[in-house]
């Protein structure tokens, strides 16, 4: 199958991680004999109008810039990768990357899948709470798209709930939850030294990995160090990741006075992401309940998984569904009970080895790409019988 997957962000650029989910079902589905053209959205200009060959895939970049030129101009483009396409799939609901996807697909009469991983509307109002004829702009985008596409997958139960209650038939919505690269994110003990040496840790170290962005909670993280460090506690916190929230974080962990125990490493490479969380000896997923976190199927619990940890994480949304059983979960927004959760495992190294084995088999049946690229092209062999039709 040649298949045409679009995205409306940076594949390239730190500020925007996100994007590993589209490339690594783009590289399950080379290693699965299809192929793939995959086209996205550079934040530098510089960067736009280009194409180049990544692992077997062609990867156009086309400009996100605003003005009906550039809008009619990616509309051209994608319209004559239609011809090529046999299946036509988008990620998110941005404008300058649905309406070039949905025309091409209308002309050409092609299929059209949607990849809704994300409440964009509520994450949205989350940082930009005024911008109201913005968001409504989002909102509505994110209501019509299901509706008009032939089938869609969905990151988590509640998205599904959203589409059945938005009137989507539940035979169209097929669910592909986040996955990890298994053979990246792996149990290796030997790798954890190397980290430990780096940054000097001599004892017990738990681990949070993530975007530093809003709506991510880490300051639940941080808070939760602070009574940790009271009840006398031998650890070292690491935060692993970037964001715009970086210093404001870095300025509570000053206030609670934990500036010698909590480590801040900045941006990481995700290809080197696998040997921090091998030197961790408990990996965090902290986060608060609303309707952005009961949307999510978070990236870092399912590496958490795949690498064998012991992962403690705040139970809701899809978290439950990756992590009961083989992790410990604790109440959302809760720091106390994620303190005394982490207490409890770095007390019990043999609770903590169950958990890690538990986890890494959770993984290898569920929680990997390849799971996600096949319920994936399922969607797509509907998708393409429908149109035949």
């Amino acid at each position: 199958m040649n298949i045409l997957m679009i995205h409306p962000h940076d594949l390239y650029s730190p500020l925007e991680p996100w994007t590993v989910r589209i490339k690594n079902i783009a590289n399950e589905f080379i290693k699965k004999g299809h192929s793939v053209k995959l086209v996205y959205f550079p934040l530098d200009k510089k960067d736009a109008n280009r194409k180049f060959l990544n692992n077997e895939i062609e990867i156009i970049a086309l400009d996100r810039r605003r003005g009906v030129f550039r809008l009619l101009r990616n509309i051209i483009q994608i319209i004559k990768l239609t011809e090529w396409a046999d299946m036509i799939h988008f990620q998110k609901c941005y404008y300058y990357a649905v309406f070039p996807a949905l025309i091409a697909a209308w002309i050409k009469n092609k299929p059209v899948h949607y990849d809704w991983d994300d409440w964009e509307t509520k994450i949205f109002y989350y940082s930009n709470p005024k911008q109201f004829v913005v968001g409504e702009f989002i909102n509505i985008f994110e209501k019509l798209i299901p509706k008009i596409v032939d089938t869609v997958s969905v990151s988590s139960a509640h998205i599904r709930k959203l589409c059945l209650k938005r009137g989507i038939r539940s035979e169209k919505i097929f669910s592909t939850p986040v996955g990890a690269d298994l053979e990246l994110f792996k149990p290796n003990p030997n790798s954890s030294c190397n980290i430990k040496r780096k940054y000097n840790i001599n004892n017990y170290l738990i681990l949070y990995l993530g975007q530093l962005h809003g709506g991510q909670y880490v300051e639940l993280f941080i808070k939760a160090a602070r009574i940790l460090l009271d009840n006398r506690c031998d650890a070292t916190f690491m935060v692993v990741g970037d964001g715009y929230r970086i210093e404001v974080l870095k300025e509570l962990s000053t206030t609670l006075n934990m500036d010698k125990c909590i480590i801040f490493t900045g941006f990481v490479n995700h290809s080197e992401v696998p040997f921090y969380i091998a030197a961790a000896d408990i990996c965090v997923a902290c986060f608060e309940e609303n309707e952005i976190t009961k949307c999510k199927s978070p990236l870092k619990i399912a590496e958490y998984l795949a690498c064998g940890k012991a992962i403690i994480a705040s139970n809701v949304g899809e978290v439950r569904n990756m992590v009961g059983g083989v992790g410990m979960l604790t109440k959302a927004g809760d720091i106390k009970s994620l303190s005394d959760g982490i207490i409890t495992l770095l007390r019990d190294k043999k609770l903590r080895e169950n958990l890690g084995k538990g986890a890494r088999e959770r993984a290898e049946r569920k929680y990997n790409w390849s799971v996600t690229a096949e319920n994936l092209l399922s969607a797509y062999k509907m998708a393409v019988n429908s149109k035949r039709q």
